[in-house]
């Protein structure tokens, strides 16, 4: 680092303190827990002559940093002001990322016009776990831009920077927590006691990344999808954490139905709305290949992910050629299989040992919990479930599992709830129903599977799109 532009770090450091944009204390921050310091740098955009002073820093390292990327995004919100000034002085073209698609015109997520294979740069205020990079990331790259580095202003340390790596995103930062807070301890900003508080916060509230074995200290309803992906070590999990972020649905729809025409024309019609589409194939009257194949094209084309809920509970080799072989055989067209761990971890090696075989990636949810009324998945039974799966994490999706807690530390898993209606009440046959906003947002599920309130319907478009939206809301609000 040059001289003047050590000078400069220094005086747009306190510059910083001196507009509040950091301010020490006791902060309740978004993971729930008190955070000895906290950095709001919305606040500078009204003070121009700051924000002049951070876009020029930026422009500066990334000069001497040599990046080539052709186009720059800030993060939304609060790094759009500063995006927007790089842009102008670096005289590099600007793109934004919404958050969130237009009903309208031209539904885009992705403002500006791009080439796609190009690099865009990725410009930020501040990463502590490095989600929101991570989100804005997997927008530009679904869109077909590269995305190779990040620029921020403040790396806390606690994570982010390893964790972006690990998703090949180069992460380079005016300041980390600890030079900030040289500078400020050097001009007598603040005492060597409050660097000891906040240095011993950053090193106990790391954020986990996928190459950690320490104990997770994070809880998983606080973080989002993105965040989560990098945790997760089966492929399938982290594809279906990607969808779910893209298509802005958690909805996984139950077609209990019996004849092929009827399943076909619910997947057409409710597809887009939906990330998986649950079937129980030898209940389909009518089943046949060439159902299976009208099927994969409609995932394929809608973008949802197929899965058939078998609830395997067998020997493990009894389960090799259920799941492989037969007339239905599963594993070469099901992403997702459920099933018991009632019979030990035979059953994982048995599923494991065909998914090594499958072409594409493959996933189970194992039962821990059961919505049916009386069902004698207790909660031991269930923490003893998640315990087997140790040692399977590559094959193992998730749990379909009633009680978050349970999960609580383990953010890399997905939880599946069914049971799931806006009108809550029961079937008289045992299911028990809930609302989204319970099932999402109190019992910490992932994912929540409808069947009824959707192909019962007079209208399946239009009702998929009602749960789709009320349980993302809720996810929404559980992670905000």
């Amino acid at each position: 680092m040059s001289s003047n532009m050590d000078v400069c770090l220094k005086e747009l450091a306190l510059k910083l303190h001196e507009i509040d944009a950091v301010k020490f204390g006791e902060f309740k921050i978004k993971s729930g827990s008190m955070s000895p310091v906290y950095f709001d740098l919305r606040v500078i955009v009204s003070y121009p002559e700051v924000l002049s002073m951070l876009a020029d820093l930026v422009n500066d390292v990334r000069i001497k940093e040599k990046i080539t990327s052709k186009y720059v995004c800030g993060v939304p919100y609060t790094a759009l002001p500063i995006a927007t000034l790089v842009s102008v002085k670096g005289n590099l073209p600007m793109l934004m990322r919404r958050k969130e698609k237009k009903d309208y015109g031209t539904k885009k997520l992705i403002e500006g016009h791009f080439k796609c294979g190009e690099d865009c740069l990725i410009v930020e205020d501040i990463i502590t776990s490095g989600g929101s990079v991570l989100e804005t990331a997997t927008d530009l790259r679904n869109d077909g831009l590269l995305v190779k580095t990040a620029l921020v202003i403040i790396d806390r340390e606690q994570g982010g920077k390893k964790r972006l790596q690990e998703k090949e995103i180069q992460t380079l930062s005016l300041y980390t927590m600890s030079s900030f807070l040289d500078i400020l301890l050097e001009a007598g900003k603040i005492s060597p006691k409050v660097v000891e508080d906040v240095l011993k916060y950053v090193a106990d509230n790391k954020i986990p990344t996928a190459g950690d074995a320490a104990e997770i200290l994070v809880d998983r309803m606080k973080m989002s999808f993105t965040e989560r992906s990098v945790l997760t070590k089966n492929p399938l999990a982290r594809e279906l954490f990607t969808l779910m972020e893209v298509k802005k649905s958690n909805l996984c729809l139950a077609a209990d139905l019996t004849e092929a025409g009827d399943i076909l024309n619910l997947a057409a019609e409710a597809g887009p709305h939906i990330a998986i589409f649950k079937v129980h194939v030898d209940a389909i009257r009518d089943y046949s290949q060439d159902f299976i194949l009208s099927l994969q094209k409609l995932a394929e084309k809608h973008k949802f992910f197929l899965f058939e809920d078998r609830k395997f509970a067998d020997i493990g080799n009894t389960v090799v050629n259920q799941y492989e072989a037969g007339n239905f055989q599963i594993s070469s067209w099901a992403h997702i299989v459920t099933s018991h761990i009632l019979p030990g971890v035979g059953i994982l090696k048995g599923l494991r040992q065909v998914m090594e075989k499958c072409d594409g990636d493959r996933g189970t949810f194992v039962v821990a919990q059961l919505s049916s009324d009386g069902a004698l998945t207790t909660s031991s039974y269930a923490q003893e479930a998640i315990r087997l799966t140790q040692g399977f994490e590559e094959y193992v999706t998730g749990f379909v599992c009633q009680d978050g807690k349970l999960l609580k530390n383990h953010p890399g898993v997905i939880q599946l709830i069914p049971g799931v209606k806006i009108d809550a009440s029961g079937d008289g046959l045992g299911q028990q129903y809930n609302s989204p906003a319970t099932v999402i947002g109190i019992n910490g599920g992932d994912i929540a599977v409808v069947g009824r309130g959707i192909y019962e319907a007079k209208d399946v478009a239009e009702a998929a799109e009602i749960y789709r939206s009320a349980l993302w809301e809720a996810y929404m609000k559980r992670i905000e």
